[in-house]
């Protein structure tokens, strides 16, 4: 490496956060943090910093927190800042052409996928959901297009059949720490090459809503179960139960068909597991072996059925009225 870089810094999750701490770490100089406005969580709504201004602060870093830079005002007070470079992870901002310009070798991201698949919002859960059977964190070149700049730098891993959204959230957010600094220690060096991102394999990860985690068991159980997987933590897959919510956490696919009947349909449980008939002719199996019940712990369901197989009789029908009546 020739010289550290100055480098500008705008995150604001726990997963930038693992990227400013690996910078942190590194030979590169830091100069300011850019993070999202302070937001109302919790009950009380009391304004609460972001994970990135937390640890920035903790190393008595600058912190701005602009509610836009499209004013002359905000990118003037960032030139100011004389930056050789602008990292940016997960900031929530857009940025104009006028930053994207502004450092001397322009901005950088830290994009958890491997792109061109998987451009948005959520593509980590989406990666999940779809059954891809890899991930991993592209260090692109930003333009103005939606994660469309030339890729720097790739690093990869695995997602396997019991891969959690969390879980590979926490594992892209250290790779993602560890190829940031690989592709600035290549930068300072010698440089980088710029990969044009290939035109064929262009998805897009739509942003993750609460409306889409209650399950429709007319689906496969293959599908149904990377749905779980990927929407743990959030926003937690659940179907009707009753007059409650079923909160599911972890499942796999039966490999065997069963009988057709009706889909939704309570199954003669396995020791560890709910058996749930799904697909359009309810002859697939869909195996839950994680589930919470309203007010209660998240549990392994051999410990649920231990404590609650009152609770799931064969022959009940799970989801709601609404949707099993739907055509």
């Amino acid at each position: 490496m020739s010289r550290p870089l100055r480098v500008i810094f705008a995150g604001t999750p726990d997963f930038a956060a693992a990227s400013l701490s690996a910078l942190l770490a590194s030979d590169h100089h830091v100069v300011a943090v850019y993070t999202q406005p302070d937001r109302p969580a919790g009950r009380g709504r009391k304004l609460t910093p972001s994970p990135v201004k937390v640890l920035a602060e903790a190393h008595d870093l600058p912190v701005y927190q602009p509610a836009s830079l499209k004013s002359p005002e905000a990118q003037a007070e960032l030139a100011a800042l004389e930056a050789d470079l602008m990292v940016v992870v997960a900031y929530g901002l857009i940025l104009p052409k006028a930053v994207l310009d502004t450092p001397r070798l322009g901005c950088l991201n830290v994009h958890a996928s491997l792109l061109p698949r998987w451009r948005g919002a959520a593509p980590i859960q989406r990666a999940i959901e779809a059954g891809d059977a890899e991930s991993g964190v592209t260090i692109m070149q930003m333009d103005e297009g939606l994660d469309t700049g030339a890729m720097l730098h790739v690093a990869r891993t695995p997602i396997t059949a019991a891969t959690t959204g969390g879980e590979l959230h926490d594992t892209l957010a250290e790779l993602g720490g560890r190829a940031l600094v690989e592709a600035l220690e290549a930068l300072a060096g010698d440089g980088l090459t710029a990969t044009p991102q290939p035109a064929e394999g262009v998805t897009y990860a739509a942003k993750l809503s609460k409306a889409e985690a209650e399950l429709d068991f007319r689906q496969g159980a293959e599908g149904l179960a990377a749905r779980i997987r990927a929407f743990n933590p959030w926003p937690v897959a659940w179907c009707a139960l009753g007059e409650d919510r079923l909160r599911l956490l972890m499942a796999e696919a039966e490999p065997e068909p069963g009988e057709a009947t009706a889909p939704g349909t309570l199954l003669p449980p396995a020791d560890d597991a709910l058996r749930i008939a799904c697909g359009a002719a309810g002859d697939e199996i869909l195996r839950v072996t994680r589930a919470q019940l309203p007010g209660g712990k998240p549990l392994d369901v051999r410990e649920l059925l231990k404590a609650r197989a009152d609770r799931f009789p064969p022959g009940t029908r799970l989801g709601s009225a609404d949707r099993e009546t739907a055509s």
